[in-house]
């Protein structure tokens, strides 16, 4: 029993198996039949029919027969098939054939496609003949005119274009030939090859149009302008010769008679109707005689620059000349007086050797002035400046140097004074220990006296040495200087030191009957006092009055201090 039933369901789901797949076959049919039932319904035939529009013979005519065959087979013979076909294919549905049913549907969709394809073709091919032929149409249109125009303007201005006149004519008649040529492959129905020519003609009228436009100013200025202003050119390089201005170096006659070949060139292309060799060379030749002016412009100024300064420069190198042989003869004094050191008589040879180099190279210059065909202007107005300007600098460097020099004399004078000013305040220094109340003065004190008046004596010897070095000279004055401020010091010290402790002394007094201690280090302190060791006294004396009375030592000095 269960045998059973499971044989029913298998039957059964075989069965709803086969008609699921028996409605897809109906459904591909029924979208197939659709396809090709609205490709029957196209007006294919109507769009085909437009090409009548144009001339039906040549290309055209071959076209149109092809398409209407073309169509023709699609709906006498591809169609038709289609039809059996998916007859064919719902009657192995209805069968449960549906591997041969699902065959023929491939197969008439591969056929649907390219009939599909076929058409798309023919009309795209339709398609661009038609708006081949009415885009040549109107580009002809414009190009007739645009071609009329360019033969009245060479008629009309004909002087403008010189002998290249029946070169443009012979490329106009080439022109309207072409035009020709394409009406008559309109008339025979070559819309194609027709549209190739119509490109071809439009770029060589723009081409033509382009180099009609520019010709004139072109052969102008080759033929007349640039001959004229390099003629111009020439005839006042030749006055500026003749004015006395240096200009051959700059070989411009030999470059104008360059451009004016190269013109001359350009001519014989002109009358070819070529262009392109005199766009490239006016350019180039207007640009180089702005060059040539502007030199000669500036070799013009220089020359004025020259006449000009010349004079000025020599009355300049004179006063420099006359100034330093001054100097010369205060040098030559002052070395029987005074050592020079080795910078500084480097800087005076340096000094005579550029004013002599300077002198030499402002006679070369007048020199060349005087001389023709010798250096340019320009060179001259050079050497002119680098002379004013080495001037400037030289006249620094002399000032400088005068100044090194008086220098001397003036250190020579301060040098004696500041000795005098030391030997004064040794003195000084001798008379305070002499009327100072103190018991003795300390022996350092006498020796580094004697040590300053020493080197006081060496200072003196030192300056009347022959000739003077002055830099030995603030040598011993450094020397003698330290050795003054230290006596000076160390006597300010001792001084203060001994005032001091008999201040303390006096003060402690007070307290020595009191305090036998006390008694014991002042007697100490006075010991060493007598002994001239003033600040161990007072070292004594203070640490004694502290003890006995703490902060004495500080009313003390503020005492003297106010008492000084």
């Amino acid at each position: 029993m269960a045998y059973l039933i499971g044989s029913i369901l298998v039957i059964i789901a075989l069965i709803i198996t086969g008609l699921i797949l028996r409605k897809r076959v109906y459904d591909e049919v029924d979208r197939l039949e659709s396809w090709k039932m609205d490709v029957t319904h196209r007006n294919i035939a109507s769009e085909i029919s437009r090409i009548k529009r144009l001339n039906l013979s040549g290309e055209t005519q071959e076209k149109f027969e092809s398409w209407k065959e073309q169509w023709e087979q699609i709906v006498s013979k591809d169609l038709p098939d289609i039809e059996e076909y998916l007859f064919d294919a719902e009657e192995a549905a209805d069968r449960f054939r549906f591997p041969s049913a699902k065959k023929t549907l491939h197969n008439v969709n591969q056929t649907m496609h390219s009939i599909e394809k076929n058409i798309e073709d023919m009309l795209e091919e339709l398609n661009q003949l038609m708006d081949s032929e009415e885009t040549s149409r109107k580009e002809i249109e414009q190009i007739e005119p645009d071609l009329e125009a360019l033969r009245r303007t060479l008629s009309q201005n004909r002087h403008q274009y010189g002998v290249a006149d029946k070169e443009f004519d012979s490329k106009l008649d080439e022109l309207e030939g072409d035009m020709q040529h394409y009406h008559e492959m309109i008339e025979s129905g070559d819309y194609t090859e027709a549209r190739k020519l119509v490109d071809e003609l439009k770029l060589k009228l723009d081409d033509l149009k382009a180099v009609m436009e520019e010709f004139p100013s072109i052969y102008q200025k080759c033929k007349q302008d640039l001959p004229q202003e390099l003629n111009e050119l020439l005839s006042g390089l030749r006055e500026m010769k003749d004015g006395g201005y240096r200009i051959e170096h700059l070989g411009f006659e030999k470059e104008v008679q360059y451009y004016k070949d190269k013109l001359d060139a350009c001519m014989d292309s002109l009358k070819e109707g070529d262009i392109s060799q005199g766009k490239a060379v006016i350019p180039e030749i207007e640009e180089r005689m702005a060059e040539m002016y502007q030199l000669l412009e500036k070799e013009a100024i220089a020359k004025n620059y020259v006449e000009t300064k010349i004079g000025p420069y020599q009355e300049a190198l004179n006063n420099m000349i006359q100034t330093f042989d001054v100097t010369k003869e205060e040098v030559e004094t002052l070395k029987q007086s005074y050592y020079f050191e080795d910078s500084d008589m480097e800087k005076y040879l340096s000094l005579d050797k550029s004013i002599t180099q300077l002198r030499k190279q402002l006679e070369e210059t007048a020199e060349a002035v005087e001389e023709e065909n010798t250096s340019s202007h320009s060179e001259l107005r050079l050497e002119i400046e680098d002379g004013f300007k080495e001037l400037d600098s030289l006249e620094a460097e002399h000032d400088e140097f005068k100044e090194r020099i008086r220098s001397l004399r003036k250190d020579e004078m301060e040098a004696k004074e500041t000795l005098k000013d030391m030997k004064n305040q040794l003195y000084q220094v001798n008379r305070r220990l002499n009327k100072s109340n103190i018991p003795g003065i300390p022996t350092f004190i006498w020796n580094k006296m004697d040590e300053a008046a020493s080197k006081n004596n060496h200072v003196f010897n030192t300056l009347e040495k022959q000739p003077l070095d002055m830099a030995e000279v603030q040598r011993a004055l450094s020397e003698a200087r330290i050795t003054i401020d230290y006596v000076i010091e160390q006597t300010d010290l001792i001084l203060e030191q001994a005032y001091l402790t008999e201040q303390v002394i006096q003060y402690a007094n007070r307290y020595r009957s009191q305090d036998p201690a006390l008694a014991a280090k002042l007697v100490e302190a006075e010991r060493l006092f007598r002994s001239y060791e003033y600040e161990l006294s007072l070292e004594h004396a203070a640490k004694a009055v502290e003890e006995v009375e703490p902060g004495a030592l500080k009313h003390i000095e503020q005492f003297q201090k106010a008492a000084n």
